[in-house]
């Protein structure tokens, strides 16, 4: 790592992102497809205490296709959450969750139909 703190600010901040993909930033389309909602008065952002406590660990390999070996770092933090909030959902509930991001009311509604229907018509993927 050529600088530990900044590799370590990317992967705090991409978990942030992720957190934020995950739970909130849901774009929003009118039927022309003009975007709804593309600032941040509509577009929900985690604050810092909706994010989880961050442990981190590295493994340093360096690149073949650069001269310097350099490698980004900030992904690694991002793309596993939408799964990993996903997957917590699916064990404490005992539903499948098929897209993300997942609001509280989604989530209360899937609530609402497993007790109504404890065994849902599976659906192929959205």
């Amino acid at each position: 790592m050529v600088n530990p703190m900044i590799v370590e600010g990317q992967v705090h901040g991409g978990v942030a992102q992720g957190v934020g993909g995950a739970l909130y930033e849901r774009m929003v389309y009118d039927e022309g497809g003009q975007l709804l909602n593309a600032s941040f008065m509509d577009f929900l952002v985690p604050y810092a205490s909706e994010v989880p406590h961050v442990e981190t660990d590295h493994l340093e390999t360096p690149s073949p296709l650069n001269p310097l070996g350099l490698k980004g770092a900030g992904e690694a933090g991002t793309i596993p959450v939408s799964a990993v909030i996903a997957s917590a959902i699916e064990d404490a509930e005992g539903f499948p969750i098929r897209s993300m991001p997942i609001s509280p009311a989604e989530l209360w509604e899937l609530r609402r139909a497993r007790a109504t229907d404890p065994v849902p018509a599976q659906e192929g993927p959205s």
